[in-house]
């Protein structure tokens, strides 16, 4: 066997894409949703009736990080369920340039893979600040079904700012047909949502209800 191609090499050796834009962001195609419960990708081994439920990753990076190390690992898993959202691998503001970037190309990488392994797959969009309009949204799908997250957004003035700035933004470029939305819903989010809850929601009605 080619010794290189027993090695990672940043999946190169799996799979390369023609991108799209100047950073060659693999496309993926469009999904139109019908509604279904979505758990963590970190319980998707324990999950049952998985064909009535898609995957999130709305959950800290370390918790999925395994999926872009050994796709190929989860892939019969994943094929399993109606849908699987791509891997929210963190944009954050005070994140280098590069690295934002590099964590758009993983997410659009294992979205495409996994496409072409004959599973459904739901975009999730995620930006920074204004200047990466000019990459976040290379490779996503006009007129589909995305997916975002509000968690951890809504806290101060200037994040809330930021995250309906490049909501408007994601909607102007991509004109969705369906939004799945985790987290609070600012007022200023209106078109097609459908809002999933986020953990933190679930543990509070869970202690309302005596848990």
């Amino acid at each position: 066997m080619n010794y290189r191609n027993t090695r990672n090499y940043e999946n190169l050796n799996k799979r390369i894409f023609k991108g799209v834009g100047p950073y060659e962001i693999p496309q993926i195609e469009a999904t139109h949703f019908e509604f279904c419960e979505f758990v963590g990708f970190n319980y998707a081994a324990q999950a049952k009736k998985r064909e009535k439920k898609g995957i999130h990753f709305f959950l800290d990076d370390y918790q999925f990080e395994r999926l872009w190390k050994t796709p190929d690992r989860y892939l019969s898993m994943l094929y399993d369920f109606k849908y699987v959202m791509t891997p929210d691998f963190s944009t954050y503001t005070d994140f280098p340039k590069i690295i934002q970037i590099y964590n758009h190309y993983r997410k659009h990488w294992i979205g495409a893979y996994l496409q072409e392994n004959g599973i459904d797959v739901i975009p999730t969009i995620s930006w920074s600040t204004p200047d990466s309009y000019e990459w976040c949204f290379d490779g996503e799908p006009e007129g589909g079904t995305v997916a975002v997250s509000s968690v951890g957004t809504q806290k101060n003035k200037k994040t809330k700012e930021l995250f309906i700035l490049g909501y408007k933004e994601m909607v102007r470029r991509l004109q969705p047909e369906t939004i799945i939305f985790y987290g609070d819903v600012p007022e200023e989010c209106t078109e097609n949502i459908v809002k999933i809850k986020a953990l933190q929601e679930k543990f509070k009605e869970a202690k309302c209800d005596g848990w």
